[in-house]
C-alpha cells in the first residue's frame, strides 16, 4: 500500500479511482495513525467535485432536491448547523447479500458508487455527518474528509455481515465527521447497544461538542438499530439503552440532543414511541415537513428485493424542541425521480434517501423545558 495522501495541488484521482484491497486496509489503517500527529493537506470540496464528476460523466446527473424553509418568526443571532443523516449502503451488502434484482450490478461498482456518495456530501456541505453503512472509512471517507476540515470517527459493528462476503472491506459501522472549523470536541463516547442486558451488534457514537460561534455545548449522536421484521423488542430494547446513554451525556437534557440514525423501525413502532416519549423532550425533524407537522414523510427508503418492494420510513433526525429550531429540512426524492426500478440505481447510490436539516439554538431553551 502507498501511503500519501498527495498535497493540496496534486489531483485526487488515485485516491478516487483506486480502492484498496482488504489486505491493503490493515496498511493504511497504520499510515493513517503514524499521519494523525500531522495536519493533513487541505483540499478544495470544488477540485474533489470536479474529480467525482469525471468519474461519473457516464452517469445520469444526479437528482435535484430543493430545502424546505420551516422558520418561524425566531431571529437568530449565528449561522445555522447543518446535520446530514444518511445510510449510504455498505459496499459489501449492496454487491453480496442485498440482492437489489432491479439494479444492475454495474451501477454499484465502488469506483463510481463511492463519487456518487461524496458528491452527495459535497452538494448539502453538512457541518456534521452522520452516517451508516460505513465499510470503506480508512481506505476513502476518513482520508478525504479529513482534508475537507473534518474531525472523523468511526466505529464499527462486532460481528458486521459485511465479513461474510468474499472480498470484503472490513467491518461496516457508524461514523461521524464534524468540521473543526466550527466546533470542538468536547467529549465523545463509542456505545455498543444492549437488549435484554447482552451486549448486540448494534452500536453507536455520541459527541458532545462545543459551537466556536456561540460558545453552546451540543450533543450529537448516530446509531442504526436491528434490521428485519420480527425484532421490534429487540429494537425497542436497543432504543431504550441508547436513550439512558444519552440521558447520562446530557445531564438529562441540559445539553441540547440531536440524534441521527437508522433506526430500521416504522413509526408504529415502539422504539419511536419512546424517543418521541423520552423526558430527553426530542422531536423527529422530517414531521415538520408534513402539512400538520405530525407525520413523518411517506419513505425514507426504497428497494425491490426477490420478496418484494420495501417503501419503509427507517431515518430520522431526532432533536431537543425545546433547545432547537428546525430552520429547514431537505426535501425527499418524488416516486418520479427514483423511477420504477427504486433504488439504488445509476442516479443514486443508496438504498436509503438522505436526510439534511439546518438547525439553530434557542434563545431561552430552559423556559421551554
Amino acid at each position: 500500500a502507498v501511503c500519501s495522501m498527495g498535497n493540496s495541488t496534486s489531483r485526487l484521482y488515485s485516491v478516487l479511482a483506486k480502492t484498496l484491497s482488504s489486505g491493503a486496509v490493515s496498511q493504511h489503517q497504520d499510515c493513517l495513525e503514524q499521519l494523525d500527529s500531522a495536519q493533513p493537506d487541505p483540499i478544495d470540496p470544488k477540485d474533489l467535485l470536479e474529480e467525482c464528476q469525471i468519474v461519473l460523466q457516464k452517469r445520469p446527473p444526479r437528482f435535484q432536491r430543493n430545502f424546505v424553509s420551516l422558520k418561524k418568526n425566531t431571529a437568530s443571532n449565528h449561522r445555522p448547523i447543518r446535520v446530514m443523516q444518511w445510510n449510504i449502503l455498505a459496499q459489501a451488502l449492496g454487491e453480496g447479500k442485498d440482492n437489489f434484482v432491479q439494479c444492475p450490478m454495474e451501477a454499484l461498482k465502488w469506483e463510481e458508487r463511492k463519487c456518487l456518495i461524496l458528491e452527495e456530501i459535497l452538494a448539502y456541505k453538512p457541518d456534521i455527518l452522520c452516517l451508516q453503512e460505513v465499510d470503506h472509512y480508512f481506505d476513502t471517507f476518513e482520508p478525504l474528509l479529513s482534508r475537507l476540515g473534518y474531525q472523523c470517527t468511526f466505529f464499527p459493528k462486532p460481528w458486521s455481515p459485511c465479513l461474510d462476503v468474499e472480498r470484503n472491506n472490513g467491518p461496516d459501522g457508524c461514523a461521524m465527521f464534524f468540521l473543526k472549523e466550527r466546533f470542538e470536541l468536547v467529549s465523545s463516547a463509542n456505545i455498543r447497544l444492549t437488549a435484554m442486558k447482552l451486549k448486540t451488534n448494534q452500536v453507536a457514537i455520541a459527541q458532545t461538542l462545543k459551537c466556536h460561534e456561540t460558545g453552546r455545548l451540543f450533543c450529537i449522536a448516530v446509531t442504526h438499530l436491528k434490521a428485519r421484521t420480527g425484532w421490534e423488542r429487540f429494537r425497542s430494547a436497543q432504543g431504550c439503552d441508547l436513550l439512558q446513554n444519552l440521558k447520562n451525556i446530557t445531564q438529562g437534557a441540559k445539553i441540547p440532543l440531536i440524534v441521527c440514525g437508522d433506526f430500521n423501525a416504522e413509526p408504529t413502532e415502539e422504539v419511536y414511541r419512546e424517543f418521541s416519549n423520552s423526558s430527553l423532550n426530542l422531536n423527529s425533524a422530517y414531521k415538520l415537513l408534513s402539512p400538520d407537522g405530525q407525520s413523518e414523510p411517506p419513505y425514507t427508503t426504497w428497494k425491490i428485493r426477490p420478496s418484494g418492494e420495501c417503501r419503509h420510513t427507517l431515518d430520522y433526525i431526532w432533536y431537543s424542541q425545546h433547545a432547537l429550531n428546525v430552520n429547514s429540512a431537505l426535501g425527499l426524492l418524488t416516486e418520479e425521480q427514483i423511477g420504477p426500478n427504486r433504488l439504488p440505481s445509476f442516479n443514486y447510490p443508496s438504498d436509503h434517501l438522505s436526510l439534511v436539516c439546518d438547525f439553530s439554538f434557542n434563545q431561552d431553551p430552559d423556559r421551554l423545558l
